[in-house]
C-alpha cells in the first residue's frame, strides 16, 4: 500500500510537465513538503516530446536533465506517477486530496535493462510519438524517462507476454499482481499544472487530416524530426515513406476560429518557423517550404528569429487562410485558397502538409475534481473563489515554455504564502 506523509502545510502539485516540475521544485527547495502527481508514467510532459526549442534551436534534454536531478536530490518532494487526482475536499489551508494510482506492474527493483521488452511480442501504438510508431507491451516511455523504470501495458498482464516479461526479469521487478489503489492525504494548497493537449485536427474537416495520410499535425512533425523519434529524424511522407521536400505549413489550424478554438495559441507561429528550419536543414537547396498564414505573431525577442527564417531562400510566405486540402490521384495533398495579397487563387500541390494546431486545456471544464473558475476557452481564471487552488503554466493560458515556467514560479509563491498563512492562523 502506497503511503504519503503529508500535513496541512503540504502543497499538492497536479501535473508533472515543465510547469508542474518547476512549481514543485521551487516550493520544495524553500523547505515546503510537496506531493507531485502525474498521470503519465513519467515526468516532463509535452516538453519531453519536443525536438528543439525556439528561437535558439537548442534541445530540451538539458533542462529536463537538470530538473530531474533536482527532483531526485530533494527530500521534500514526493513524486507519484500514473496517478490521477479524483477529488479534492475542504478549503484553503485544509484540503483532503483523493488520488488514484494505476498499476505500473514494475516495481522499484527495475534497472531499465530492457530484457522484459525484448521478451514480449505484442505491440501497441506509441503514445509518446503520437501514434506515428509502435511500442512493445513492456516499454520505457522514452530514453530520458523519469522515473527510469519500465511499464507493462495492462493488456498483456494476463497473457503469455506478461509471463514472458516476468520470466525475463533477473531482478524480480515485474509484479503482475499490482492493482489499482486510492490514497487520501491532507494538503494546504493545490497547484493545478495539467498543461495542454493538441487540438483534435480531425475536427477541422476542410483540412482532411483524418482522410489524407500526408496531412499531419505540428506535434507529429516535431516527433518525426527528432533523431530518436519514429522515423529516426527523417522527414518523410506517412503514405509511402518518401522524402518530404515540398512541405506546407498551415497556420491557425483550428485557432482564432469561432468553429473551433476562439483563442490564439501563441506558440504556433514560432513552432512552424522553427520547423521550417528542420526542412531547410534536411534538404538544403532542394527544400520547398510554404507557410500559409493570417499574420505572424513573433513578438519581442522572437522577431529576429522570424526575420532569420524569412531570409531562407527556400521558404515563402503566403498570406492566406486556406479553404481546403484535398488529395490528387497520387495521394499528394493539394492546398486550395486565396492569397489575400493580390487576391490570387491557388491550388498548390505538396509532398506533406503540416497543420499548426492550437493548444487547449488538458482537462475539460466539467472534469475538475474541485470547484474552480474557468473562462470560456477552458483555462483557469485567477479568482479569489478558487481559494488555495492556483493554476500554473498552460492550465492558465496558452503559453510558450519560457512563460509557462515563469508562471509556475509565481504559482509556487502563491501556494507557499497560502500554506504559511494558514499555519500562522492555526498557530
Amino acid at each position: 500500500m502506497t503511503e504519503v506523509v503529508a500535513t496541512n502545510e503540504t502543497i499538492l502539485v497536479v501535473g508533472g510537465g515543465i510547469s508542474g516540475m518547476t512549481a514543485a521544485l521551487e516550493a520544495a527547495e524553500t523547505g515546503k513538503q510537496v506531493v507531485l502527481v502525474e498521470k503519465r508514467p513519467y515526468l516532463g510532459g509535452r516538453v519531453s516530446q519536443l525536438y528543439k526549442y525556439f528561437p535558439k534551436l537548442c534541445f530540451p534534454t538539458c533542462g529536463l536533465e537538470i530538473n530531474q536531478r533536482r527532483a531526485k536530490m530533494n527530500p521534500n518532494l514526493r513524486v507519484l506517477t500514473m496517478a490521477e487526482v479524483m477529488d479534492i475536499k475542504g478549503e484553503k489551508g485544509s484540503y483532503t486530496a483523493s488520488v488514484k494510482l494505476s498499476p505500473r506492474y514494475v516495481n522499484e527493483n527495475c534497472t531499465a535493462c530492457g530484457d522484459c521488452e525484448k521478451a514480449v511480442e505484442t505491440e501497441f501504438d506509441d503514445e509518446y510519438n503520437y501514434g506515428l510508431g509502435k511500442r512493445k507491451g513492456a516499454y520505457l516511455p522514452y530514453r530520458m524517462a523519469h522515473p527510469q523504470r519500465y511499464v507493462l501495458d495492462p493488456n498483456i498482464v494476463e497473457t503469455d507476454d506478461g509471463k514472458k516479461a516476468k520470466d525475463a526479469c533477473k531482478y524480480d521487478a515485474i509484479d503482475l499482481d499490482m492493482s489499482e489503489e486510492t490514497i487520501d492525504f491532507p494538503c494546504g494548497a493545490v497547484i493545478w499544472a495539467t498543461g495542454w493537449r493538441p487540438y483534435d485536427a480531425a475536427k477541422i474537416q476542410p483540412y482532411s487530416y483524418d482522410r489524407i495520410a500526408n496531412v499531419i499535425t505540428s506535434v507529429e512533425f516535431e516527433r518525426m524530426a527528432d533523431p530518436s523519434g519514429p522515423t529516426g529524424g527523417k522527414l518523410v511522407r506517412p503514405s509511402d515513406g518518401k522524402e518530404a521536400r515540398k512541405v506546407a505549413f498551415i497556420q491557425c489550424a483550428g485557432s482564432r476560429d469561432r468553429n473551433y478554438l476562439l483563442h490564439c495559441s501563441r506558440i504556433c507561429c514560432m513552432a512552424s518557423l522553427k520547423q521550417c528550419t528542420y526542412v531547410s536543414d534536411a534538404y538544403g537547396e532542394d527544400a520547398d517550404i510554404s507557410v500559409y498564414y493570417i499574420d505572424i505573431r513573433a513578438i519581442d525577442r522572437f522577431e529576429d528569429f522570424y526575420q532569420k527564417v524569412k531570409g531562407i531562400e527556400q521558404v515563402k510566405f503566403i498570406k492566406s487562410k486556406p479553404a481546403a486540402v484535398v488529395a490528387d490521384k497520387d495521394g499528394n495533398p493539394v492546398v486550395h485558397g486565396v492569397d489575400t495579397e493580390g487576391y490570387k487563387r491557388f491550388e498548390d500541390t505538396h509532398d506533406l502538409v503540416v497543420l499548426a494546431i492550437g493548444m487547449e486545456p488538458s482537462v475539460d471544464k466539467d472534469d475538475f475534481p474541485v470547484d474552480i473558475q474557468i473562462n470560456r476557452e477552458g483555462f483557469i481564471e485567477a479568482a479569489p473563489e478558487n481559494g488555495g487552488v492556483f493554476a500554473a503554466g498552460c492550465a492558465s493560458d496558452a503559453l510558450d515554455v519560457n512563460r509557462a515556467a515563469q508562471h509556475a514560479t509565481g504559482a509556487a509563491l502563491r501556494a507557499i504564502q497560502a500554506v504559511t498563512g494558514a499555519a500562522g492562523v492555526e498557530g
